[in-house]
């Protein structure tokens, strides 16, 4: 379903992407871990098609989105739904507001469907009574369900999660990661989430992509993640200070030469 072939993005002096290559097939549950400032979130943008390689291919259900024009690419982003790192709520808009949005845009509908479309996707993420709520009356964990209640509304066939569980407690991000795989199994999504949040990338995966330098260095599944014997996947899913990866403001030098 989605596929990404020679992917290169720089911005200004910096490379991102260096030739990334990436394959997630029909209704699987990919996750991309990786450092901060490593490009996870670049990825999302261009399968998503706000950003455009600098060279390099983007397939969504074999539709090279990378040549097409805004209209075209317009129809293809209505595939899509998509939670937001900090969910993202629109504070001028109550809750079923906020999850029925997509569906006022582009789709015409009654907004006493639409209200009613809005509040029977909060009950699938347990939110009960909450539609005509403020987000500022509203929870961490409250906002992320809300958000990934407006990214189910309009039923898409891919769900994209930008970081799904940070700024969040333990219990209520495990939460949000027993959410995510319950949407994957009733709806039939395909799903891609990028994290540094090792507990959740196991949770919620079919397979884990690590992205390093500009690329995907190893792909498997949560188990085979785990048992890797590459040494930077290994350190970053172990947290260590210690490894080839290159902590800013500490000498990898010093940390070798004491182990």
């Amino acid at each position: 379903m989605i596929r990404l072939e020679g992917l290169y993005k720089s911005f200004g002096a910096k490379e991102v992407l260096r030739g990334l290559d990436l394959e997630i097939g029909k209704g699987e549950s990919r996750v991309v871990i990786g450092g901060s400032g490593s490009g996870k979130s670049v990825i999302l943008k261009h399968i998503i098609g706000i950003l455009r390689p600098d060279k390099g291919k983007v397939f969504i259900n074999d539709a090279d989105i990378t040549v097409l024009r805004d209209r075209e690419l317009y129809e293809i982003r209505k595939k899509f739904g998509m939670l937001f790192q900090m969910a993202a709520l629109f504070d001028s808009m109550n809750v079923w507001e906020n999850v029925g949005f997509a569906l006022t845009r582009h789709r015409k509908m009654k907004l006493s469907d639409i209200r009613e479309i809005a509040i029977e996707k909060l009950k699938m993420v347990g939110l009960v009574g909450v539609e005509n709520l403020m987000p500022s009356e509203l929870s961490g964990g409250m906002k992320k369900r809300v958000g990934l209640a407006r990214a189910i509304a309009h039923e898409p066939e891919i769900l994209l999660y930008d970081e799904p569980t940070t700024g969040l407690d333990p219990i209520t991000a495990d939460a949000i990661n027993e959410l995510i795989v319950e949407m994957r199994e009733r709806l039939s999504v395909t799903s891609v989430a990028i994290t540094h949040d090792m507990n959740s990338a196991y949770k919620i995966a079919d397979r884990i992509s690590m992205l390093y330098e500009g690329k995907i260095i190893e792909t498997g599944t949560p188990e085979e993640i785990r048992d890797t014997g590459n040494p930077v996947v290994r350190q970053f899913i172990t947290g260590s200070a210690v490894g080839p990866i290159k902590v800013e403001g500490v000498s990898n030098e010093k940390h070798f030469n004491r182990a």
